[in-house]
């Protein structure tokens, strides 16, 4: 059975209407989004994003409200998202389009590795708090490009040694409670360690975000979409939350409270950081760096 079956299986008991998993068989489509000062609860965002995804591996995409009206709707009453999503920027990953959703539906924090770092723990903060989504999704993907670099030990460039060096930790995880598999299977298991890994940054770099999970009015979850088979495999909540909430918060960088500053971007802190290396292995791999330091760089 595969996960798109398994999911419609479950869901019959929420909607009586779906007797099957067959491609003919149409997937619920939900109202249409009343605009209400109640927000939906994070089980109905994730019910909502579970039977787009439905919809879009089998074929059934609803493509509503992306039209002109929603585009004049969002335009005069401002966004109103119903979930934050941290995804990677592959270009095979269209976050709106894998959960059936339009426009203004989804805040979308895109980066190569779906990295939480501090540009994109600001974004989320942004979703979370200012714009009020009651869900947080951080989304891998299989055949991820940045994660198989570093599980590889592929040499990279110019500043990705910067980005990638989130993602080191999670394959170093994934080698340890893996030992012995081969490399496509680590490759799997490290993007899911890597999406719980940025989950981690998030719960242990954000003390905005902590709180609002505290108060319960967020949700954080993961998940991987599978570039072939369109489905999104869900993970749940990161399996040591409650730990990871009472660990002491990373040092935050000062701006708490600030104004933002009227033109360009903040000013930056005077220590400077070291320039990149021409040509560097990622982290943790430089045990495999004669062996791949010919091989060319894995796309993102």
């Amino acid at each position: 059975m595969t996960m798109t079956a398994f999911l419609l299986s479950v869901l019959l008991g929420l909607f009586p209407g779906l007797s099957s998993a067959r491609a003919a068989q149409p997937v619920p489509v939900p109202a249409a989004r009343e605009e209400t000062a109640e927000k939906p609860s994070s089980a109905e965002v994730l019910t909502r994003l579970r039977l787009g995804n439905a919809r879009f591996s089998l074929g059934q995409s609803t493509f509503k409200g992306i039209d002109a009206a929603r585009s004049r709707e969002t335009a005069e009453n401002g966004q109103k998202p119903i979930a934050t999503i941290l995804s990677c920027s592959d270009s095979r990953v269209p976050v709106e389009y894998i959960f059936d959703q339009g426009l203004g539906d989804l805040f979308v924090v895109r980066v190569a590795g779906n990295v939480s770092d501090t540009d994109e723990i600001g974004s989320i903060e942004y979703g979370t708090e200012h714009l009020g989504t009651p869900l947080l999704l951080v989304l891998g993907h299989t055949k991820c490009g940045a994660v198989t670099a570093v599980v590889q030990g592929d040499s990279v460039h110019g500043k990705i040694p910067l980005l990638v060096d989130n993602i080191g930790p999670a394959v170093q995880t994934a080698r340890e409670k893996n030992p012995g598999l081969d490399e496509k299977d680590l490759i799997s298991k490290a993007i899911e360690a890597n999406v719980f890994r940025s989950i981690e940054d998030i719960l242990t770099g954000s003390g905005m975000v902590r709180e609002l999970v505290n108060e319960k009015k967020l949700r954080v979850e993961g998940a991987i979409y599978d570039i072939a088979t369109r489905e999104v495999h869900w993970l749940g909540t990161h399996p040591d939350q409650a730990n990871l909430l009472a660990t002491p918060l990373k040092e935050e960088k000062a701006g708490e409270g600030q104004a933002a500053p009227a033109t360009g971007h903040a000013p930056v802190a005077d220590e400077k950081k070291p320039a990149a290396e021409p040509e560097k292995t990622v982290p943790g791999q430089e045990e495999q760096k004669e062996e791949h330091k010919e091989g060319p760089t894995a796309s993102h």
